[in-house]
């Protein structure tokens, strides 16, 4: 695309909902209404049946290495090729890399969430007054590969993030950690166990990662307390009767810290963005659904019922002093018609959704703006497309011209990690 075509193009992106000649930004009915946040809450919560999160990672830390994620990315250990063009149908392209030979090929681990050290501190360094650039995924293990019939693996191994260490961006590396909920045995001995939940979208904020549980809420893990462990055992997780800790084969391994369970009305946890143009800044919580109706059916939620079944993004302020949520109730809620949502990040008053289509149909990445009536696409994503991430030009010290967003693909052999110009251009 020449520079002609894209300054044209970048004119028109700044109206929303104008459509452009050849439908780049072609309006699509998908209504968007504010609705009542305060029927939305969380309850903070520190502790699990085990005690206190605080007190069970201060047990484990006397018993192993503790490390924080700067030694992690120190310490990657796979290749990540660079894209050096568009991979699949994304338009708009920007820079990104693919998943080693592996990870393509693998069926029962599959990429979801994606955040960024930008996403972590303003200047999209990490850690704070380091000089890291740093990309996250998260990817859910599936022991039903195929969908039908029995499982074909038996033992679910949770949740891992992958570190990549984006430094040398044409040459990134990578390494996969396995995360964990710290408890104790039924002798009492302090442990570890998988999570086995689906990780669906993730968000970095100063040294707190957060993740979704769909039915929960979310959890919060403290990227200064990482494990290393034993890896010999590939089928053993936690304390083994060797006496050694084991991570599924990993090295290390990252655990809960923190969670904020949902209290109010239910809402699906199904993808998680950061806002840093709001005041204060804010995170945005979007839902799945098939059809345009969310379903509140297929398993235990949290929460005193069912609000309206239409796809909703919610709000919550965050606290910068601390990294964690300034207020327990929404500040802001709005219903959206549009099925597949599988990301959202939010700048202020736009929003953007990453919408999917199925194995064989390639994604959208879709915007509009509170109180707006429709949803306009602002370019195409690759087939999959899972979660968002917001990289702004502002960041000083990791930048593009203009503002980009990640994006992360999830079916095999087209597992992709890049970033789109948020303009569409």
């Amino acid at each position: 695309m020449t520079m002609s075509r894209r300054t044209i193009i970048k004119g028109i992106a700044t109206a929303p909902f104008a459509a452009a000649a050849g439908g780049l930004l072609a309006a699509t009915p998908a209504h968007a209404a504010t609705i009542d946040p305060g029927q939305f809450s969380l309850t903070s919560r520190s502790s699990n049946s085990h005690g206190e999160f605080a007190a069970l990672n201060a047990a484990l830390a006397a018993r192993l290495p503790k490390v924080d994620a700067t030694a992690v990315v120190a310490d990657t250990n796979r290749n990540a090729p660079r894209l050096t063009s568009a991979p699949s149908t994304v338009e708009a392209f920007q820079a990104g890399f693919a998943f080693d030979a592996d990870d393509q090929a693998v069926d029962y681990w599959i990429p979801q969430g994606v955040t960024t050290s930008a996403d972590a501190y303003g200047n999209g360094l990490y850690p704070e007054g380091g000089s890291n650039k740093v990309i996250l995924v998260s990817w859910y293990f599936e022991t039903n590969t195929d969908g039908v019939g029995e499982d074909e693996y038996a033992l679910d191994k949770g949740q891992r993030i992958t570190f990549v260490d984006y430094n040398n961006p044409s040459a990134p590396t990578y390494r996969h950690v396995l995360l964990v909920e710290p408890v104790r045995t039924s002798t009492g001995a302090y442990s570890f166990n998988p999570i086995r939940k689906h990780a669906g979208g993730i968000m970095w904020y100063g040294n707190l990662l957060y993740v979704v549980d769909t039915f929960k809420g979310l959890r919060v893990f403290d990227l200064n307390t990482l494990f290393k462990v034993a890896t010999a055992e590939k089928d053993v997780c936690g304390l083994h009767t060797d006496g050694s800790y084991q991570g599924y084969g990993y090295q290390y391994v990252l655990p809960q810290s923190h969670a904020y369970d949902n209290a109010g009305k239910y809402l699906r946890y199904t993808t998680i963005g950061l806002d840093r143009a709001s005041t204060p800044d804010s995170l945005v919580i979007s839902e799945y659904s098939k059809s345009g109706t969310v379903d509140y059916t297929d398993g235990t939620f949290n929460g005193t019922g069912q609000p309206t079944t239409t796809p909703k993004v919610v709000r919550w302020e965050l606290d910068y002093t601390d990294r964690q949520l300034a207020s327990l109730t929404a500040k802001q809620a709005m219903t959206v018609a549009q099925q597949k949502i599988q990301g959202v990040v939010s700048r202020k008053d736009k929003h953007y959704l990453a919408v999917s289509d199925g194995p064989d149909a390639k994604g959208t990445l879709r915007t509009f703006t509170t109180g707006g009536s429709t949803a306009s696409v602002v370019c195409d994503l690759a087939v999959g497309c899972e979660d968002l991430s917001y990289h702004s030009s502002g960041a000083s010290g990791w930048a593009f011209a203009e503002s980009v967003i990640w994006n992360v693909s999830e079916y095999t052999g087209r597992r992709y990690v890049y970033a789109v110009r948020a303009d569409g251009s």
